[in-house]
């Protein structure tokens, strides 16, 4: 019999994370929403620099670094992005030095957003830090990261350069495979069935990943993708496009149909990075009935699709969240939070 997922236990892999995430039951959230029954897969606990989800993605990144001699890693993230953390928390752990190139996505400049958060903790790490100031030129920031990379190797480094754009291997989207394949066994373990998955939706490497490993195992419970970074008719296409990629570096049949590919921008606005009610009413609502922490970029927004999906939901209904994790961001929006959870009366 083949195997559904090819190469995927071949390809180079590094072991950054604590093993298999908890899956855990939302009971008091699912009782104040009235609906669908919920579980969450704790991707906040991936363990590495405070986890989260660019842990699973990062794992197939540095293996192959790794695996070409490299010692140097660069990557280029939004300013208080997780995955530039992570590829710092994750070179550190290799022993290798990281170059990180932060652009200006997100129209903040209050001292917290640039300096407390994700952006402390790369510091901590010793990222040396670049700026660039187009924050939707993912050509022009992958351009100026390879000149950052070749200025290393003149000085004798090893560089590996993480890609920002689409159109390279989607390595960090195998992170999401082996996640799906991680959920589907934890949930056989139990005996329960989900009808319907929810996930962030951001770069798209967790949304196909995980999409991919479910069509791929035999699953085929709806995947919500939740829009966080640009609206569903952008989205779409991307997302086609990497489970494509994705079957083609594992070397089997797509399984995704484009009917499968399911997309949610209702709670995008006003873009990447920017509060809105519905993401502070989501996290409050998870903070306060279930002491789980959501950042107001990606786990924040994606919570707010599952609430309105709940409450549309039969009872008779299972519906799982993918938690990403990005607990650090939540100090740097920390002022302008307060403030919008004050006008919603969630803080005294």
């Amino acid at each position: 019999m083949s195997n559904p997922l090819g190469l995927l236990d071949d390809l180079p892999r590094v072991d950054l994370s604590h093993g298999d995430t908890p899956l855990e039951p939302m009971a008091n959230l699912q009782d104040a929403l009235g609906g669908a029954r919920l579980l969450v897969k704790r991707d906040d606990c991936t363990g590495l620099a405070f986890g989260g989800n660019k842990v699973r993605q990062l794992e197939f990144y540095l293996g192959e670094a790794k695996a070409e001699g490299a010692d140097t890693i660069l990557i280029t993230g939004a300013v208080q992005s997780n995955f530039v953390r992570l590829a710092a928390a994750g070179a550190r752990k290799l022993g290798m030095e990281i170059d990180i190139q932060l652009e200006a996505r997100v129209p903040k400049s209050d001292p917290s957003y640039l300096n407390s958060g994700n952006v402390l903790l790369d510091k901590l790490l010793g990222a040396r830090v670049h700026h660039y100031s187009d924050g939707e030129d993912e050509a022009g920031a992958d351009l100026r990261l390879h000149e950052i990379a070749d200025e290393r190797r003149a000085e004798g480094r090893t560089p590996y350069v993480i890609p920002l754009g689409p159109g390279h291997k989607p390595l960090g989207a195998l992170g999401y495979v082996v996640a799906a394949r991680e959920t589907l066994d934890q949930l056989k373990a139990r005996g329960l069935t989900v009808d319907r998955f929810v996930v962030p939706s951001g770069s798209g490497n967790t949304h196909s990943g995980f999409l991919f490993g479910l069509r791929a195992l035999g699953c085929e419970a709806p995947v919500t993708g939740i829009c966080v970074r640009r609206n569903a008719d952008l989205q779409a296409p991307r997302i086609a496009t990497r489970c494509k990629e994705i079957a083609e570096l594992l070397g089997v049949e797509n399984p995704v149909r484009e009917e499968d590919i399911v997309l949610d921008d209702r709670f995008l606005a006003p873009g990447y990075g920017q509060l809105n009610p519905a993401m502070v009413e989501a996290m409050t609502l998870a903070a306060h009935k279930e002491a789980l922490l959501l950042d107001p970029v990606y786990s924040g927004k994606c919570m707010a699709g599952l609430v309105d999906l709940a409450r549309h939901t039969s009872p008779n209904e299972t519906l799982l969240f993918i938690h990403s994790g990005g607990t650090p961001s939540l100090f740097a929006y920390g002022d302008s939070l307060l403030e919008a959870m004050a006008q919603q009366g969630a803080v005294g």
